[in-house]
């Protein structure tokens, strides 16, 4: 005779023990995510602080094989461009020394960078990474007439305070570089470690250029100390803006072969990432302003408030002209970031 077998149901989840440890798992992955995010971001930073590196180093290996530092560009005081794009920067001009000999090699310096043969090498929409913050959300090439036209950039040179270049005099600013600069080290007084060289700035920048000379209100020594008196100089509806509905329309340091301040450069007018609000056709815009292209005018003068921006938190990489590399916090004082931009000031500020 058999006996009567006991079936035994094998324990099992409640629907409430499910939640909780759904609930505990959601809460270990909201604590994990920010700290992943943390290491990501710290990761871009250093390689883009290893980009600014590079730059400053590109600039040093220049200054050794010419015995001068870079200009921003070359043009002939009294006379404008023929062509627009007219002139190479800084970043055309170290391509030697940054181990991107083959782009260099295809590159003729006396010829605008958007005409033959330049235009036709593919150089100037070339992605090259040192220039190429990780962080950068808009890097992607630009277009103009729905062909790639230009590739954008990361890294501005210090072009100074506020005054840039004077197209009938040949004048430059006070910065480390301007057009047809030939400054060696012994010609920054202020010393090489307090004077800035390389920072962070946004691709797809929105600006204001060729407005009437500023120079009367605001002379070469005495920058605007507002944004919105950047948006009175930029004009209600101005003549020659870059900005608009897409991020294509804003067109700010995204031409890398391009040596021109709205470009190539950065100033000290105002601390980094200081937002400069500008309303053009209902949408307001984050500006940078210059009055006037270099090389385009032997009337007015070039002043210009291109703001350093990065997309890191509260913070910006910068380069010293001894190629030693630092962060700056958008709270640095003032008087201290624009003296920073000085090449022989006299003022004894630094970093540290």
């Amino acid at each position: 005779m058999s006996l009567p077998t006991t079936r035994v149901n094998p324990a099992a989840f409640t629907l409430v023990e499910l939640l909780v440890v759904i609930a505990i798992i959601g809460t270990l992955i909201g604590l994990l995510l920010p700290a992943v995010q943390s290491a990501r971001e710290a990761a871009r930073r250093t390689s883009c602080q290893s980009n600014i590196r590079q730059l400053a180093l590109a600039v040093h290996n220049y200054e050794s094989a010419r015995r001068h530092f870079p200009p921003s560009m070359i043009h002939t005081p009294g006379t404008t461009f023929t062509s627009n794009n007219g002139s190479w920067g800084i970043l055309g001009r170290t391509l030697p020394y940054l181990e991107e000999g083959a782009a260099a090699v295809k590159v003729d310096l006396e010829k605008p960078w958007d005409q033959p043969p330049n235009s036709t090498t593919g150089v100037p929409t070339t992605r090259i990474a040192a220039f190429m913050c990780p962080t950068e959300k808009n890097d992607t090439v630009r277009t103009k007439n729905n062909a790639a036209f230009v590739y954008p950039f990361n890294y501005g040179f210090n072009f100074g305070t506020w005054f840039v270049y004077d197209g009938l005099t040949g004048a430059g600013g006070n910065g480390s570089f301007h057009p047809n600069s030939k400054f060696r080290a012994g010609m920054f007084s202020d010393g090489l470690s307090k004077t800035l060289c390389v920072a962070e700035v946004k691709a797809f920048t929105p600006y204001v250029r060729n407005t009437s000379d500023p120079g009367a209100t605001y002379p070469p020594t005495t920058p605007p100390d507002f944004p919105a008196q950047i948006a009175t100089l930029a004009g209600g509806s101005p003549s020659d803006p870059k900005l608009g509905a897409t991020t294509n329309d804003c067109t700010g340091h995204t031409e890398w072969p391009d040596g021109r301040v709205h470009h190539a450069g950065f100033t000290t007018v105002f601390t980094p990432n200081t937002k400069v609000p500008h309303t053009v056709n209902g949408i307001e815009h984050d500006i940078d302003y210059n009055s006037r292209q270099e090389g385009s005018s032997t009337t007015v003068k070039t002043f210009a408030a291109i703001t350093s921006r990065s997309h890191h938190n509260g913070l910006v990489g910068v380069a010293m002209m001894d190629g030693s590399v630092r962060t700056v916090g958008d709270d640095v004082d003032r008087t201290v970031w624009r003296a920073l931009a000085t090449r022989a000031g006299g003022e004894a500020v630094s970093l540290d």
